[in-house]
Order: structure tokens, then C-alpha cells, then sequence
């Protein structure tokens, strides 16, 4: 099984979404995947340019030459596709939403009725596998991410692949302030591992394992005023 993982997120490895992702993947590839990381920083993705010749003219290819001519292979053959992205403006990193654009050329100019709605047809190469979403959120309530599920959601029905879920972590700063205060959250990490075993072994994760992923780790007030006063510190001292 073949796996591919976008971590959109500018702190890249350092960010409160990886310490999400990573575990996740430790356990897709303990469970016997085989997992390629890319950084959408370290990644030179130009803008779709809307002219569609990557489906007329030239199936499958768009004439830019840039890292999607090896990137667009990858996510055709990974049989599971993770996207990592803090929620920005209430949605998706807007490096993500470049990239997604940029996978046009999959596309076929044609188009299809499924289930009664209509969509572009997918070229047969690019048909079948799952979609994960890892995300974090520095706001304290779950339904920050709903915009960016309906999206998520949305895209894959477009893609013909299966939704199969997402590890959410909202409240994500309050990672570092637990750590800082040694108080236990390794069952969060370790739930992110046990869903990537999940989704290997079984092809799905369980509903308990994501939500321990987003199991409320401080009451809201508490949480409103431990940030107010790393920001009010941070001003203080010129950070």
C-alpha cells in the first residue's frame, strides 16, 4: 500500500498539525504502508493558469514545469492521499488550495452524471483510493473545521475517492502549554498513531479513535485566558 502525505502548514515539522500528522504516519507505515512527506513550502507549485489544455491538448500534462510533473504521478498512485493544513481563514492553507487547483489535468473534459449530479469525468488512471485530512485549529470549538470539511468532502466527491476520514485538533496551542506544564497527552499522539494503523489494517478508523484525537484538553475560559496572556507577553517583550 502506497501512501502520499502533504503537510501544509509554514512551520512545517515544528507545527502543532505535524504533531498530529506524525504520529499518524508512524503508524500507517507500522502497520506496513509506504509513506512519502512533502512540505508544500519546499515545494516551487505555480498557479493554475485556468486554460485547460492539460485536458484537451495535452491529456494529463500542464505546460508549466514545475514540482507538480512529479508530485501529479505520486498522488495518481498513492492508494491513500493525507492533506495537513492548519485552518486558515477558516479553511484550508492556501498552499494546499494551489496545489488542489493544479491537479486539474487528472480531469477529463468531459462530463458525467454520478448519483444525479453533475461532474467532470476522471481519467481512468486517477480513479480509486482514500483521502485523509490532519488538521489543527487555534480556536477552541470543533466547528472551526467545518468549512473546511464541507470542502474536503466536496473535492473528493469531485475526485470519485473515498473520504475517510479526519484527525482534528482543535485548541492546538494548548498542546505546547500542557507540555510545558507536564501535564500527560501522549494518548492524543498515541490515538493518531492507533488511527494510522486503523486505516491500514482495516481501511477505516474508528470514530473513538478520532475523537480522542479531539478530546478537550482545558475548558474554554482557561484556555481564552492562557492565550491572552502569551500574547499580551509576546507584545510585551517585542516577539
Amino acid at each position: 500500500m502506497k501512501a502520499i502525505a502533504i503537510n501544509a502548514s509554514p512551520m512545517m515539522d515544528k507545527s502543532n498539525t505535524a504533531a498530529i500528522l506524525n504520529p499518524f504516519l508512524d503508524g500507517m507505515r507500522e502497520a506496513g504502508a509506504e509513506v512519502e512527506v512533502y512540505y508544500t513550502k519546499q515545494l516551487n507549485i505555480k498557479p493554475c493558469q485556468g486554460e485547460f489544455n492539460c485536458q484537451i491538448k495535452t491529456p494529463g500534462k500542464c505546460f508549466q514545469k514545475d514540482d507538480m510533473e512529479m508530485l501529479l504521478p505520486k498522488l495518481v498512485e498513492a492508494n491513500i492521499q493525507v492533506f495537513a493544513t492548519p485552518v486558515y481563514v477558516d479553511g484550508i492553507a492556501g498552499s494546499l488550495k494551489c496545489l488542489w487547483e493544479r491537479t486539474v489535468p487528472l480531469a477529463n473534459p468531459l462530463f458525467e452524471l454520478r448519483n444525479g449530479h453533475c461532474y467532470k469525468r476522471r481519467r481512468k488512471d486517477s480513479d480509486a483510493g482514500k483521502v485523509v485530512l490532519v488538521s489543527s485549529c487555534g480556536y477552541w470549538e470543533m466547528d472551526n473545521f467545518d468549512p473546511m470539511l464541507a470542502h474536503v468532502k466536496a473535492r473528493c466527491r469531485n475526485i470519485n475517492r473515498e473520504f475517510a476520514g479526519a484527525l482534528l485538533r482543535p485548541h492546538s496551542s494548548s498542546l505546547k502549554i500542557m507540555t510545558s506544564r507536564g501535564i500527560p497527552i501522549n494518548d492524543i499522539f498515541e490515538a493518531a498513531r492507533e488511527a494510522g494503523h486503523q486505516l491500514v489494517k482495516e481501511g477505516k478508523m474508528s470514530s473513538q479513535t478520532l475523537a480522542a484525537i479531539s478530546r478537550p484538553l482545558m475548558p474554554l475560559e482557561e484556555y481564552v485566558q492562557n492565550m491572552n496572556q502569551i500574547y499580551q507577553q509576546m507584545v510585551a517583550g517585542g516577539i
